[in-house]
């Protein structure tokens, strides 16, 4: 559910406040790392790997 979904102005608020908190989160992550973190099919490629090393695509075949 997105922020403006929320069926009430506090959950809104809390929606919101979720949002924000996450956002701080992922930057300070980045910092740390030194590099952005992938986003949609780059991080499920990078998480669908396991320790043998193939992905997902790779074990169906």
């Amino acid at each position: 559910m997105g922020v403006n979904e929320a069926p009430t102005a506090k959950g809104r608020e809390s929606a919101q406040g979720l949002k924000q908190a996450s956002k701080a989160e992922e930057r300070k992550v980045e910092a740390e790392k030194g590099s952005h973190l992938k986003k949609g099919a780059e991080r499920f490629d990078e998480r669908s790997r396991s320790s043998d090393g193939k992905g997902a695509g790779a074990k169906q075949r």
